[in-house]
This record gives structure tokens, C-alpha cells and sequence, in this order.
């Protein structure tokens, strides 16, 4: 590990965090001679020089993230007409900012740093001779995404919205929701070189402060180069990492995220990426969808009940078949165990092995088929299914009932498609130990995964809460739901849940 990790020092350099300030000098030239040392020879970076009234302004903007029509119409062309005649410097900058503009989103600063930062965003910088300050016009024009439907969330009856990769077009789809003062943002720059915007959402009446404070924290001192997006800031979130699971949840719903933060929940949307975090996130939440609130609670109930029963098969199956069909044969019914001996006999692998490699050609379709262009992704489908499933049988190399096994559990995997990355280690796990050591063993690993989710605490609630520790005012909508005349007279509090 000393050699490996000596290897890795001769390639990087820490990540160090700059925190000073470099305030605005007096000198125009002098500080328009430091951002163009910064932005080098980039050709999108525009410096436009007037002359009024024997007054030197200078603006200086980054084509393709401004609006050059609002930039000329509120911006340039108020103030270059204005009267400035017994204005000068600092004041000059007060004036220009407060009178004159018609621009709304607009911010004075003294440090030049902020205000380069505030150009890359998508700002106009106003500077003059003899001023310690920059006034910043929010002109924000960058090419962006539409709002489309969602690609992972898929729901029958609820909004056909989905987040985008411009986090102030994300806060105002939660704000057209909660149309109340109580819905609260807070920005925090995450990513040394990037300088990424994460806007941390949450409701200020119900929140746990310290939980905000907590969380606000562990994104300010998040020492990392590049923020691309959230789910660099996932593993900064997360408060045990010796787990397979995990205390931060995701969704790229807008609707999904309006109800996590009305029980008290917090939400933070990273710039450039259409998927939000949330914290805590439980266990249990991961059965839930939106369509739950909006049917019959019957129904409801009887789709959650539908999901644990298939995140059981998606986890469990294989791992159970090899353990039956090495060890516990007597299991088997008799009208069933001569079939499957038969098939068994016929395949040049032992059964684990067997298992081992068809969930392992299923993860490489799989994969593939996920990464590879629409056009000819459903094609990677069906050769996988066709060719090396029905060809694989026909040529004696695998079983039908372990196709039917894998064919079982990867549909049942996906219906809990947010809990896809753990059942996929796991299920090789248990397919190694049910191959090893029957049915005893495998009972021995789940216990084992039982105890290290019921050791993940996240911000003091519980993962596995309401069921462990117990909350029975918590059932109401944990495996059953309550009809909404009970359930919506009270609403759920998250910092209720802890221990």
C-alpha cells in the first residue's frame, strides 16, 4: 500500500482551498490587467471600454453566458447615457447600480476574484477608475436543456416534469409548488477549480437546525478539484461508508422533492446536473414512488408490498437456487427435482459457477446495452436475450431453470431500480455463499447486511426507521398508507425519527 500510494503522489497534487481575498484596487488598468491574466488569451471574453463624460468604464462579459440583448438594453446603454457629471469612483458604482440600471439581479463586491467568478456565471462586470468596488448585473443568456419528462422516475398519474442541469430553472419549479416565505435556499460553492454552485433547499419551519448546520458544513469543507456533479458530493453527505447502502437519497423529480422537504428533509441541487440529493434518506423510502399518493390507498399498499417481495427475489433467488440445488436437494418437490437434474446434468459447470458467469454475461449486456447509442442499444438487448440466452440452452451450456432463475431476477431488479447498485453486489454475494455454505450461510450473510444497515445513522435518524427502532405513528406510511382524510391533517417530521 506504501508503494501504490507513493505512485499515486508522484501524479497529483493536493487539493488546497484558497479562501483570500483580492479586493478591488483603485487603479482601473491595474485590475483590468489581473483578469486578463486570469483569462489568458480566451477568445469569449469580451472587455468593452466608454468614455463619459471624461469618465473611464469598462465592462467586461463572457459571450455565450450572457444575454448580449439585455446586457446592451438594461446594462450598457442606461449607463453610458446617464448623467455622471458630479459622480466619480465608489460613488460612481453606487449610482450606476441603484439608479441607473434597470437590471434587477445586480450585486456590488470588492474582491475582483468574486467578480470573475460572478462573469463565469453569466454576469456583466461594471468597473471604474478610482472605485474599490465591481457591480455584477445577472444577464445570465447560456444555452440550456428544456424541461422534459423524467428517464428514471417513470410515473403514471404525476408531473411530466423533471429537473435540468440549470439549478436556478430546478429551485423555481420547487418554488412554483411551496408558494410560501418558509421554502428557503442557501448557495454554497463546492469544487476548488470548478467553483460549482450547490444550493442547499429545505423548509425553514420544520428543518432541524443542526442538521442544516451539519450539512452546510460538510459541503464548505468538501476539499475537492472538480464538482461535475452530485454525486461527487455524495460520499461528503454520507455519514458511514463501510456500507453497501447508502444515507443519501436521489431523484430527478420536482414533486418528489417538494414532499422530502415538507417533512423536514434537506435537498441540495448541484449546478449542471439534473438529479438532486437528499438528506436523510431511509431504507424504506426507496419502495415509495409519488404514484403511491395519488391512488387508491389499497393499492397503494398492495404496490409496496409488490416491491419488497421483488427486491427479495432480485437479491435472494439465485443465491438460494444454488444453495437448494448443491445442499438441501430434499427441498425440492419431487415433481420438479428430476427435471432440474436432468438440465443440471447436461451443463459442462458446476452449478455456482454456472450462476456466476450468466449474471455476469447479464451485467455485460446489460451494461452495454445502457451505454451504447439508442439507436442500437435494444439491438444489444435482444441479441443477449436470443442469441446467448435460447442459443446457450439449445448447446448444453446452460440450464433452463437458471435462465428462468436470471430472466426472474433481473426484471424483479428493477423495480426497485434506485436500490440496483447494492442488489448487484449482492446478489453475487449470495450466490458465492449459498454455493459454499447452503442455506445456513446465506441466512448468516443476511444477518449480516441487517446489522450493517442498522448501523447507518445519517445525521442522527435512523436508516432502518421507522421499522427499527420501532415508530408506530410512523407505519401510516411506511408499509401501509393511510387514505389522505387522516393521513394530511398531520405531517411527518423527520427529526421526529431519531433515536
Amino acid at each position: 500500500m506504501d508503494w501504490f500510494k507513493k505512485k499515486v503522489d508522484e501524479i497529483t497534487e493536493n487539493v488546497e482551498k484558497n479562501d483570500s481575498k483580492n479586493y478591488i484596487d483603485t487603479d482601473l488598468q491595474k485590475n483590468i490587467s489581473y483578469i486578463k491574466s486570469q483569462f489568458g488569451d480566451a477568445f469569449d471574453v469580451k472587455y468593452r471600454k466608454y468614455n463619459t463624460q471624461g469618465k473611464e468604464i469598462y465592462f467586461i462579459m463572457v459571450d455565450g453566458m450572457c444575454d448580449s440583448l439585455l446586457a446592451t438594453e438594461q446594462v450598457i446603454l442606461p449607463i453610458i447615457d446617464a448623467d455622471f457629471t458630479d459622480e466619480k469612483g465608489d460613488k460612481l458604482i453606487h449610482s450606476a447600480a441603484d439608479r441607473v440600471s434597470a437590471s434587477i439581479d445586480k450585486s456590488i463586491t470588492n474582491d475582483l476574484d468574486e467578480a470573475i467568478r460572478e462573469a463565469i456565471y453569466g454576469s456583466i462586470i461594471m468597473l471604474t477608475e478610482g472605485s474599490h468596488f465591481a457591480v455584477m448585473f445577472g444577464v445570465q443568456g447560456f444555452p440550456k436543456r428544456a424541461v422534459l419528462e423524467p428517464n428514471t422516475e417513470m410515473q403514471e398519474r404525476g408531473s411530466r416534469e423533471a429537473f435540468v442541469e440549470s439549478f436556478k430553472d430546478n429551485v423555481t419549479m420547487i418554488r412554483r409548488r411551496v408558494r410560501n416565505p418558509v421554502f428557503k435556499t442557501q448557495i454554497v460553492e463546492v469544487g476548488v477549480t470548478t467553483k460549482t454552485r450547490a444550493c442547499v433547499c429545505y423548509m425553514s419551519d420544520r428543518v432541524d437546525k443542526k442538521m442544516l448546520e451539519n450539512v452546510v458544513e460538510r459541503l464548505k469543507n468538501s476539499t475537492i478539484d472538480t464538482v461535475l456533479g452530485s454525486g461527487y458530493m455524495q460520499s461528503f453527505l454520507d455519514t458511514k461508508h463501510s456500507s453497501l447502502f447508502s444515507g443519501v437519497g436521489f431523484t430527478e423529480r420536482p414533486d418528489v422533492l417538494t414532499a422530502k422537504i415538507s417533512e423536514g428533509k434537506i435537498c441540495i441541487i448541484v449546478d449542471g446536473t439534473p438529479n438532486a440529493l437528499i438528506v436523510p434518506y431511509l431504507f424504506i423510502e426507496h419502495f415509495h414512488s409519488m404514484d403511491d399518493y395519488l391512488k387508491r390507498p389499497y393499492y397503494a399498499t398492495f404496490i409496496r408490498i409488490l416491491k419488497i417481495v421483488s427486491f427479495l427475489f432480485s437479491v435472494f433467488l439465485p443465491g438460494l437456487y444454488v444453495a437448494v440445488c448443491t445442499f438441501h436437494q430434499e427441498i425440492i418437490p419431487e415433481t420438479m427435482i428430476f427435471g432440474i437434474t436432468g438440465q443440471e446434468s447436461r451443463t459442462p459447470l458446476p452449478i455456482m459457477l454456472e450462476a456466476l458467469l450468466i449474471h455476469l454475461i447479464y451485467e455485460i449486456v446489460r451494461e452495454g446495452g445502457l451505454r451504447m447509442p439508442k439507436s442500437v442499444g435494444h439491438a444489444i438487448s435482444i441479441v443477449g436475450a436470443l442469441v446467448i440466452g435460447e442459443s446457450a440452452v439449445t448447446a448444453g451450456i446452460l440450464s433452463a431453470p437458471m435462465l428462468i432463475v436470471v430472466g426472474l431476477t433481473a426484471v424483479s431488479s428493477f423495480v426497485v431500480s434506485t436500490l440496483y447498485e447494492p442488489v448487484a453486489i449482492l446478489r453475487f454475494a449470495f450466490i458465492i455463499v449459498g454455493g459454499l455454505t447452503g442455506l445456513y450461510g446465506i441466512m448468516l450473510c443476511f444477518a449480516a447486511v441487517l446489522i450493517n444497515a442498522s448501523a447507518i445513522n445519517p445525521y442522527g435518524v435512523p436508516f432502518t426507521s421507522p421499522l427499527s427502532p420501532t415508530k408506530s405513528g410512523a407505519w401510516r406510511d411506511m408499509l401501509l398508507r393511510a387514505d389522505w382524510k387522516a393521513m394530511g391533517k398531520k405531517r411527518m417530521q423527520i427529526n421526529k425519527m431519531e433515536k
